[in-house]
């Protein structure tokens, strides 16, 4: 048996820390339940500020609340703010590496989904275990609001990365929304 990532929230925000509480860690179950993490599932938690490490287990706060709360002893290890990697695993025999596809989530900075991706893990003529990431759609645009974008240097970014017109219109057409 090996343990595998099954489920992972990379770069959530700590919205809150509650040391008087009896444990765990409170989530939004509308995002939990996005990535397969379950209630009271052991995870495993990093501060990405301090590199604290802790496990711990979930609760679910209100849907729909984008909560990542720090309950009883695991208060002392995340401050609001700081910004955690929360991981789901699972024990697997090695031949099952090949069908799983944990999913990761990550976030905006006020903690709305911004990606959902997938590990995958194939046999390819390579190596028994290829590796990739399959990056799935970001949150829409008009969910990650940008102050000021610099539209110049934007494309000519952009053209430099390869692209035509035609592609930069697309992605400036899809990404970026006029403010009035």
């Amino acid at each position: 048996m090996i343990r595998v990532v099954r489920a992972k929230f990379h770069g959530i925000t700590v919205t809150g820390a509650d040391l008087d509480y009896h444990g765990s860690i409170t989530l939004d179950p509308e995002q939990c339940d996005l990535a397969g993490i379950r209630p009271l599932e052991f995870v495993d938690i990093w501060n990405k500020a301090s590199g604290a490490r802790i496990q711990t287990y979930v609760i679910f706060g209100e849907p729909g609340s984008r909560a990542c709360v720090l309950n009883g002893a695991a208060a002392r290890t995340c401050a609001r703010g700081d910004q955690v990697i929360i991981c789901a695993s699972a024990y697997i025999d090695e031949p099952a590496l090949h069908a799983i596809e944990p999913v990761v989530l990550t976030f905006t900075p006020d903690n709305q989904v911004d990606q959902v991706m997938r590990y995958r893990v194939r046999e390819t003529e390579r190596r028994r275990f290829d590796f990739a990431l399959e990056m799935g759609e970001r949150s829409a645009p008009a969910e990650r609001p940008v102050n000021r974008v610099d539209l110049d240097a934007f494309t000519h970014d952009l053209r430099r990365r390869g692209l035509d017109d035609h592609a930069i219109a697309d992605v400036v057409a899809r990404h970026l929304k006029a403010v009035a």
